[in-house]
């Protein structure tokens, strides 16, 4: 059964950061590109980034681009996403997903406020 498991997740003031983790479990890890989107109150779910399998290349939307740094670490089964100077513009659910597959995590609520 395969599993996708967020957290890190939380509150914190405009210009904070917070490290997410999607830990991956039921299939080989290593082999699959793997994404984050987001859901915001009332908003369509968007992509923010993503990364390879195969050379870690990583892609970004516009608005993170500088500010969001995606990563993997394989022999952990684990991506991240790495959020400095967060804005209220960020809050959001935060999903992992697997590119092309049903798989999505349960979401983690990152909440920028003052």
């Amino acid at each position: 059964q395969v599993q996708l498991v967020e957290s890190g997740g939380g509150t914190v003031q405009p210009g904070g950061s917070l490290r997410l983790s999607c830990v991956v479990s039921g299939l080989t890890f290593a082999a699959y590109d793997m994404n984050w989107f987001r859901q915001a109150p009332g908003k369509e779910r968007e992509f923010v980034a993503s990364i390879t399998a195969l050379d870690s290349r990583a892609n970004y939307r516009s608005s993170v681009k500088g500010r969001f740094t995606i990563s993997r670490d394989n022999p952990y089964n684990t991506v991240y996403l790495q959020m400095n100077s967060l804005e209220p513009e960020d809050t959001a659910i935060y999903y992992c997903n697997i590119p092309l597959t049903e798989y999505w995590g349960q979401g983690t609520q990152v909440t920028v406020s003052s």
